[in-house]
């Protein structure tokens, strides 16, 4: 029985327990059967013993010389025609008149008569000369006026035990059949429970099923990875510690379903979770991390149809981090190879202009080349404290000039990055003058403008300001640019992921950014000195 599935030791457990409400139920009822043909019976032999008594020919029959000859004939006919067993007129002194077998006429009446002899009747199961029997006794008043209140004789009516015990018999069929009845209808019910449970279950027994939901259990908290389960309703049923870490829920509570709409979820989850679409690799950007999402839909075994989905999360912040770190020092590489090429240029010149003997103009081209390299290089040194912005402004501008792109840097007075990490700086600053590179580079006056200065009514902000001169933005985009997988380039690669880092990082920051067309996109971007005190993002 241990290895029984849970379906079978369910179907036996109820099986066992309709069988044994059953055998209650029939015996309750074969008691109320039989309690109420005594009861019946009863009844009846009173109501046949009080007609006698009340009969005046009874009454004048007993005070006749002779009351046998005249009422034993009667009541003979009235024992065959109602199907009494005995009917016994007596004398107050026990001398019968009447009896079911004659050779008893005359005998003493054995019962208790005390009562009836009192004036009033009463009803008794006693044992006489048929047997045990469940009689009735009643007086017989005198008829004329002082007599009215005398006992003259006594009526006793009777059937005995077996005869009763047939009336309740003939009642036991329609016990029987409500017991099978119910047998039978609690059986089928249990087997239709057992097998609906047979398939929840997957036929697996109790030990099975514990074994599995320790394992399970285990798996679900230790995985790396985050795991989420979802209903055909868009609830979550059940998800992990690190999917919980990962989106930021409240610890899960087995049993309670969460609508995926109550819980804050990024809106690009909250689709995926709600659609039971499948995913694969999926890159979603949430307010502080980059997650890759894979969902499938859960089928049983058997086939049926998906009871819901299972998604696994994974954290891809950290492997983003690096690749942008790594796109940082490729930009400065480039720069830095453009800055040689375009150095052993000048170099070549100069040293042609050196054995052309034409050495006081190669000291001027050479002196204006270093004034000029230098110029912008000092200012955004001089103007910002963080070296990471400082060189990748450096590569920025070399490789705008390479693309032949007019990079306009302005960075009044100096500012103070405290407080603010220069990875996420750099993500904002590199990302926004990529995409403005790209986008000036397909217009005629080919240019881009970068502005970094405090805010002139609040000291503590400092504004960000990247313009192109590219076509812009339209109004739809507007609306969708910050959202992940946007790109105005094409469908192509794993385009569309820059600008939701933008949001990312500046919401990191504390900061908001917004998106304008001022002859070209212009993006605003204002961060806090002091660190993120507040988070609000803005989209015009």
């Amino acid at each position: 029985m241990r290895n029984w599935s849970l379906a079978r030791q369910f179907f036996v457990g109820q099986l066992v327990f309709v069988l044994a409400l059953t055998s209650v139920i029939s015996w309750v009822l074969y008691l109320d059967a039989e309690d109420n043909t005594f009861d019946s019976e009863s009844q009846r032999m009173l109501a046949v013993a009080t007609t006698f008594a009340n009969d005046p020919f009874v009454g004048e029959s007993v005070q006749a010389p002779d009351p046998s000859r005249l009422l034993q004939p009667y009541a003979a006919e009235v024992m065959d025609e109602l199907g009494v067993d005995f009917i016994t007129i007596m004398d107050t002194d026990r001398t019968r008149y009447t009896h079911r077998n004659e050779s008893e006429i005359g005998g003493r009446y054995i019962g208790s008569i005390e009562q009836a002899l009192s004036g009033s009747p009463h009803v008794e199961v006693f044992t006489g000369t048929l047997g045990p029997s469940v009689r009735a006794i009643v007086p017989v008043f005198g008829a004329g006026d002082n007599s009215a209140e005398e006992v003259i004789a006594l009526v006793s009516a009777g059937v005995t035990v077996d005869t009763v015990s047939i009336a309740r018999n003939a009642q036991l069929p329609l016990v029987w059949l409500l017991a099978s009845g119910a047998l039978i209808a609690g059986t089928a019910v249990s087997l239709l429970l057992s097998r609906h449970l047979r398939r929840a279950t997957l036929n697996l027994g109790t030990q099975e099923l514990s074994r599995m939901f320790v394992f399970y259990d285990s798996v679900l908290h230790s995985v790396r990875d985050g795991l989420v389960l979802t209903n055909l309703q868009g609830e979550l049923v059940l998800y992990n510690d690190q999917a919980a870490s990962l989106l930021n829920l409240p610890p899960s509570v087995p049993g309670q379903p969460v609508p995926v709409s109550d819980v804050g979820l990024s809106p690009s989850i909250r689709e995926l979770l709600a659609s039971g679409r499948r995913a694969v690799d999926e890159l979603h950007v949430t307010d502080d991390r980059v997650l890759v999402v894979n969902q499938e839909p859960a089928v049983p075994a058997s086939g049926t149809k998906p009871l819901g989905t299972v998604t696994t999360i994974r954290d891809h912040t950290e492997l983003e981090a690096l690749t942008d770190e790594v796109q940082t020092m490729r930009t400065l590489t480039g720069a830095l190879r453009a800055q040689t090429h375009e150095h052993a240029n000048r170099l070549h010149t100069i040293v042609s202009l050196i054995e052309l003997d034409r050495s006081t103009e190669a000291l001027e081209f050479a002196t204006r080349d270093l004034e000029q390299s230098q110029q912008l290089t000092d200012e955004v040194v001089a103007a910002i404290d963080e070296p990471f912005i400082t060189a990748l402004l450096v590569g920025k501008a070399a490789q705008a000039n390479e693309r032949g792109l007019h990079l306009s840097i302005d960075v009044p007075g100096v500012l103070q990055t405290g407080g603010m990490d220069p990875r996420d700086l750099v993500t904002i600053i590199g990302n926004l003058l990529d995409n403005a590179f790209d986008a000036a580079a397909a217009s005629d006056d080919r240019s881009v403008d970068l502005s970094i200065r405090p805010d002139e009514e609040h000291t503590d902000v400092v504004i960000i300001e990247v313009w192109d001169s590219g076509p812009g933005l339209d109004s739809d985009q507007l609306g969708n640019i910050f959202t992940l997988g946007f790109t105005s380039k094409g469908a192509a690669g794993t385009r569309g992921l820059g600008l939701a880092l933008v949001r990312q990082a500046v919401h990191r920051l504390g900061g908001t950014i917004h998106a304008t067309n001022d002859g070209g996109a212009r993006f605003t971007v204002r961060l806090p000195l002091g660190g993120p005190s507040g988070r609000k993002e803005q989209h015009d």
